[in-house]
């Protein structure tokens, strides 16, 4: 799985571990996963684009570097909002956008509810957000819909995922590189990761 990097940070792990435990309250695994994604996005941006620049110190003239390709977050709603203020927070200058997708609980299949992506995507670089990747269905289904509207660079950012739907998703987008906190051994037979830590949108949100 060279497309896949787990990134085990002691301080991710310690968050990790405490957004997953049963007693964790509302505001506290909101917080949570808001702040680890914020230390995943720093992952998932290393690659962007630069271009040299130079600036005025109050001393001389200094060489640098800037940020030379536009950069969109995309939210898979709804549990992926909570990791939107977290990403924000290492670039706020991002473009947002939003893909609607549930999962139907007999078939588990994805369903598409909404979508809506900024244009011009094709050069920018896009770190799709999902807490989790359990079957990989909806994961799958959201990179197909990016794709159609032209967008190429792809980084799929999770807090953790499943080993079988990482298998499925790279199966089917062998070019999109996953970013995730850890890997659980399985799934129950309603497609939830095991241990996981339950649905991630009941969890973030009260519901």
């Amino acid at each position: 799985m060279n497309k896949v990097l787990i990134v085990d940070h002691p301080i991710i792990l310690d968050k990790i571990s405490r957004l997953r435990d049963r007693r964790t309250p509302v505001k506290e695994f909101r917080n949570l996963a808001g702040e680890i994604s914020m230390l995943m996005v720093y992952e998932a941006l290393k690659d962007v684009k630069l271009k040299n620049t130079s600036v005025n110190t109050p001393l001389a003239r200094a060489k640098g570097k800037m940020v030379a390709q536009n950069i969109v977050f995309v939210t898979i709603l709804r549990a992926g909002l909570g990791m939107l203020d977290g990403a924000l927070m290492i670039y706020p200058d991002a473009q947002i956008s939003h893909i609607g997708i549930y999962r139907n609980e007999e078939t588990l299949s994805p369903v598409r509810y909404y979508f809506k992506m900024p244009r011009g995507s094709k050069n920018s670089l896009v770190v799709l957000l999902d807490p989790m990747l359990a079957t990989g269905g909806s994961a799958v289904e959201a990179v197909n819909m990016l794709k159609s509207k032209g967008a190429r660079n792809i980084v799929f950012l999770c807090l953790i995922s499943a080993k079988a739907g990482l298998d499925y998703f790279l199966s089917k987008h062998p070019d999109v590189k996953v970013i995730t906190a850890a890997v659980d051994s399985k799934l129950n037979n309603r497609g939830y990761i095991v241990p996981g830590l339950g649905d991630a949108g009941d969890r973030m949100f009260g519901t």
